[in-house]
């Protein structure tokens, strides 16, 4: 038996119903799971399953039994999916078909490291589990390879597969020491399939499941971190990893090892975790950047929930086994892009301002501030300006911060660039949102994509069949939540671009939420309150980003972004006799009108543009090339144009220009979407809706698809 295989067969164990743990025949056996962290165990929801609503919801407990045979009661804290009806589990399981269950008087049993890399795969591979397949319990394990899971799929797992009973159980990484997936079945001869580890960051997709992964993760690195103190190389994974990365290059190896990597995890993991995958994924975009002095452009958009998987990306890409050096060899870029990513985590962390926080950066200071001196000078000097430079005012002498201590107050002159260094000024980026005309029959194809600052678009999610106008919200909820919280950091919140057809234009994208129906609705909770009313929301128009912008198009919208904006109807008799009234505008006569209408003038209309007089206005408004539209969504239950066109002429001209509107707009919202006690003097706004259709931002949308021999916005 390898040191890999014995060290994972003593964190395995076999999960059975209640007193069926000591039971070695197998007949009340579930399936297998492993130790992540003292008192916790992963495997599959599917597994836990076999026990009915009650072990789902933690009502009742089940029997986890170790490698002693020692078996003890665990309870099910959280399984994902969770099913809609925990007494009829679904079958199979959908992914990431994973649960957590915490167990009683487990602290001294071995854990088995986790992977903190994004990409895990194609790896080489052991498998691991419990199975009855001779007759008798025992434990089982295989050899193989790993490929695929990306985009949250299933890993496919090829060669000595175990049999039934391992699901469950750890996927090794045998190069590299590490778990990359929780094994979930077999498949027809040699194959089969495994949850990619990274998929365990769903445990944060709510508010509760993210201090919850915090809680774990802390407990895994700070269970690593000390039993490496306590048995050095000998009997820890660091010691395992390091012996495989020196069995790899036949050779001693330095720069970010397995020693290293230990150290710096439990301390991280002290801190106060990221809020959103953007934290994460600005600090390393600009570090990557800082290394290779060149635009950094990941290809592939990574979800971090912890700042160790910061740390991850940054050697991900390489072998894993050996060194990032320059080509003469005298540079660890590996090592100092890590140290240096570090230090900005710690002043990100630092700004906050939680007092809990601050022994822990003291800690992590002074470690890294000595980890930092083999490196060249330039990064040393940089990493020590981030810690502990700089001083109350630029004109002051530099003078450096009490030993330990990280200080955040820098001057404007200084040795290093001051961007990576200091608070965050920006979002990360922005989401677009992409619905395209009708394809078959009634569905909508959707794309969701995140533009960053530089400009790159990245597809994150897309249904390409589509699906019915009354699902876009629901099933759009998800992908949107995720992507938004890619673009956020900190304060700074991304917008949300939403490219329309013209018969969307009325659907009400600045209410919807982000909160799963039936979630608890607290009012002014980030996840729950509606869109709208949190960030800005962005409307543009689908149709004409198929071809590139008109010369109307450009002109106007840069006229109204330098301002001063005013006011014209829509529709010209809508403010006299009403959306609904008698002597409607024909279209030639209403694009004339428009055409006319001074650059700096916004079209306002109190009625809807989806459908009726208000489309065929709306259409002859952006054929005049106007970008920037307000109206009112709803078509009923109102009488008040005049005033509409009023107030909403008044709010134009206060706005200054098309930058303005946005904040004015947000208000509006918040003050007249209290169903308890709007404010009077905002009610005219109800179901405002705003297009501000940039024809430089975002780039133009992909050709979209059709049937063939079918127009987009036709049905076939």
């Amino acid at each position: 038996m390898s040191a890999l295989e014995g060290t994972a067969r003593r964190a395995v164990v076999r999960i059975a119903e209640r007193d069926g743990g000591y039971d070695r025949s197998g007949a009340r056996f579930w399936g297998s799971g492993f130790f992540i962290a003292p008192g916790w165990v992963l495997t599959c929801a599917h597994v836990v399953g076999n026990g009915g609503g009650d072990v789902l919801r933690g009502r009742s407990v089940v029997d986890v039994t170790d490698w002693r045979d020692r078996t003890t009661a665990g309870r099910v804290a959280l399984a994902l999916p969770c099913p809609d009806d925990a007494d009829r589990p679904p079958r199979p399981w959908p992914l990431p078909d994973l649960a957590l269950v915490e167990v009683d008087a487990a602290d001294d049993t071995e854990c088995l490291w986790l992977s903190d890399r994004s990409t895990i795969v194609p790896a080489d591979i052991s498998v691991h589990g419990w199975s009855r397949d001779t007759g008798e319990l025992a434990p089982r394990h295989g050899l193989g390879t790993a490929s695929g899971g990306e985009g949250g799929s299933a890993m496919l797992l090829r060669g000595e597969i175990p049999v039934a009973g391992c699901s469950g159980g750890p996927v090794v990484d045998t190069g590299r020491g590490a778990v990359i997936g929780v094994g979930k079945g077999r498949g027809k001869g040699d194959a089969g399939l495994a949850v990619p580890i990274t998929a365990l960051r769903r445990v944060a997709d709510d508010r509760p499941g993210r201090d919850r992964l915090h809680a774990i993760i802390r407990a895994h690195d700070r269970h690593h971190y000390d039993r490496y103190r306590a048995l050095g190389t000998g009997g820890s994974w660091p010691g395992l990893q390091q012996r495989l990365r020196e069995a790899a290059l036949r050779a001693p190896v330095g720069g970010f090892t397995p020693r290293l990597r230990t150290h710096l995890f439990a301390r991280l993991a002290e801190l106060t975790p990221p809020r959103t995958p953007g934290e994460v994924m600005q600090l390393v975009g600009d570090t990557k950047r800082r290394m290779i002095q060149d635009p950094y452009h990941p290809g592939v958009e990574h979800d971090p929930r912890t700042w160790r998987e910061g740390v991850g990306l940054l050697y991900d890409l390489r072998d894993g086994a050996g060194r990032a050096k320059e080509p003469d060899g005298e540079r660890d870029l590996e090592l100092e892009a890590v140290l240096l990513y570090s230090a900005r985590v710690a002043a990100a962390v630092s700004r906050l301002g939680h007092d809990r926080d601050m022994p822990h950066l003291r800690d992590l200071s002074g470690w890294l501030t000595g980890e930092a001196e083999p490196l060249s000078y330039v990064i040393r000097e940089e990493i020590r300006q981030i810690l502990h430079g700089g001083s109350p005012a630029p004109e002051a002498p530099r003078a450096a911060a009490p030993p330990g201590t990280v200080e955040l107050r820098k001057p404007e002159r200084r040795d290093v660039e001051p961007g990576p260094g200091g608070p965050p000024t920006r979002r990360r980026g922005d989401v677009i949102v992409e619905i395209d005309p009708l394809l078959y029959g009634d569905r909508y194809p959707w794309r969701v994509k995140l533009l960053l600052e530089d400009g790159m678009v990245t597809p994150l999610h897309a249904d390409d069949e589509g699906v019915p106008r009354a699902l876009l919200r629901e099933r759009l909820r998800e992908p949107v939540a995720a992507a938004l919280d890619q673009g956020d950091v900190g304060e700074h919140l991304a917008e949300l671009h939403v490219v329309l057809p013209r018969e969307l234009f009325d659907e009400p994208l600045d209410d919807w939420r982000l909160a799963p129906p039936g979630a608890e609705d607290d009012g002014f909770d980030p996840r729950t309150m509606p869109l709208g009313l949190r960030r800005v929301v962005i409307l543009k128009d689908r149709r004409r980003r198929d071809q590139p912008a008109t010369p109307e198009w450009k002109k106007r919208f840069k006229r109204a972004s330098l301002g001063p904006m005013t006011a014209v109807p829509l529709r010209r008799e809508a403010p006299a006799h009403g959306h609904d009234g008698p002597r409607r505008e024909g279209g030639h006569v209403a694009y004339a009108r428009l055409s006319e209408a001074p650059g700096t003038a916004v079209p306002v209309y109190c009625g809807e543009v989806g459908r009726g007089a208000g489309a065929t206005a709306m259409d002859a408004a952006l054929a005049a090339g106007h970008g920037v539209v307000i109206w009112r969504r709803c078509a009923t239950g109102h009488t008040d144009c005049a005033e509409f066109h009023e107030r909403a002429a008044r709010l134009v001209c206060e706005a200054g220009n098309a930058e303005g509107l946005h904040r004015r707009v947000r208000n509006l919202r918040i003050r007249c979407g209290d169903p308890d006690f709007p404010d009077p003097d905002a009610l005219w706004a109800r179901s405002i809706a705003l297009l501000f259709d940039d024809p430089d931002r975002p780039p133009g949308p992909d050709t979209p698809l059709h049937a063939p021999g079918v127009r987009p916005g036709t049905a076939p």
